[in-house]
């Protein structure tokens, strides 16, 4: 084990605003696009996104298949009855200009996304996708260290 992860797996109802938001909006690269005919009818569409180090996150969309509703919370946490954020997916970004960088191209395509939060350890924003699935890019601006364990701190729940 270490060796990173291979994909996330999530879904969407709407693939091509999907692909929009993630090859032209975040820049991630699409290597798969493959539909396949499900036997008892209906389809299912994935589309693998490169995101780095050999890692992907790929979207499912089922249609007309039996046994998947056509309206599922896709963003998970409302499903679940939770507040935002407390499942997402965290991007890399290299470095603290890089990540102000894509911020102003977020906010200059009237995304709705955090001013630039410091965690201690890095320092973040955070947005949602078209599929209601919080987002977050991180530049890590110190190794974990010993004093990263057994912390406690404060913080308002994302809404």
């Amino acid at each position: 084990m270490g060796n990173g992860y291979s994909h996330i797996g999530v879904s969407t109802h709407n693939m091509e605003a999907t692909i929009e938001f993630y090859e032209r909006v975040l820049g991630f690269k699409r290597v798969v696009d493959n539909l396949t005919r499900i036997n008892e009818g209906g389809t299912l569409r994935q589309v693998y996104f490169d995101v780095g180090d050999a890692q992907y996150i790929v979207f499912m969309e089922p249609k007309a298949v039996e046994g998947i509703s056509d309206d599922y919370d896709t963003g998970i946490n409302g499903a679940l009855g939770l507040p935002g954020g407390m499942y997402h997916l965290a991007f890399r970004v290299r470095t603290l200009d890089a990540l102000e960088s894509r911020r102003q191209q977020l906010e200059a395509r009237s995304i709705e996304v955090s001013p630039i939060i410091d965690l201690g350890h890095a320092s973040s924003i955070f947005f949602t996708d078209p599929n209601r699935l919080q987002l977050e890019l991180s530049c890590q601006t110190r190794p974990f260290d010993e004093s990263d364990l057994h912390q406690e701190s404060t913080a308002r729940l994302a809404r």
